[in-house]
């Protein structure tokens, strides 16, 4: 399996299988074209045949030297495999090669899954405990919409 960038081809598929990739569609308007359009040197795919395995959009932060990971998802059947730490490492790779010095992603305060791939990769919760004792920064996302944001120097 290799990493290439993603295509407006892989991005259609991707949004045909958001369901497969995410278990319903709550993320659709999270999977904007831009991410192809003008952030195509951060948005990646790796697939197994015809099969998209997994896939990152991102972009490089335009207030401080970070990466930020905007998107990853991973197909059901390809967990557990290594293929969003590997989606992960090309990024990082990249971000260095533009002088980034951290990356940075934020996911909701229930969303255990991720905080724990997350924290495999490393990365640090920022901000302060709420109610659960997950750290999270309060109205990262707007009034009353705290956000887990994560954060690792690379």
């Amino acid at each position: 399996m290799t990493i290439t960038g993603c295509t407006l081809k892989d991005f259609a598929q991707i949004l045909a299988n958001l369901a497969l990739y995410w278990g319903d569609e709550r993320l659709a308007p999270l999977h904007h074209p831009t991410f192809i359009h003008e952030f195509g040197n951060t948005a990646y795919v790796i697939r197994e045949d015809d099969t998209i395995s997994g896939y990152l959009f991102g972009f490089l932060s335009q207030t401080e030297p970070v990466a930020y990971t905007h998107l990853i998802g991973v197909h059901p059947e390809h967990r557990r495999r290594g293929i969003g730490r590997q989606l992960y490492t090309h990024f990082i790779a990249y971000a260095r090669s533009q002088g980034c010095i951290g990356i940075k992603a934020i996911t909701s305060p229930g969303n255990s899954a991720s905080i724990a791939f997350h924290r495999r990769l490393g990365m640090v919760l920022m901000g302060s405990p709420d109610v659960d004792g997950v750290p999270v920064v309060k109205d990262y996302a707007g009034p009353g919409k705290d956000r887990v944001v994560f954060y690792r120097s690379i």
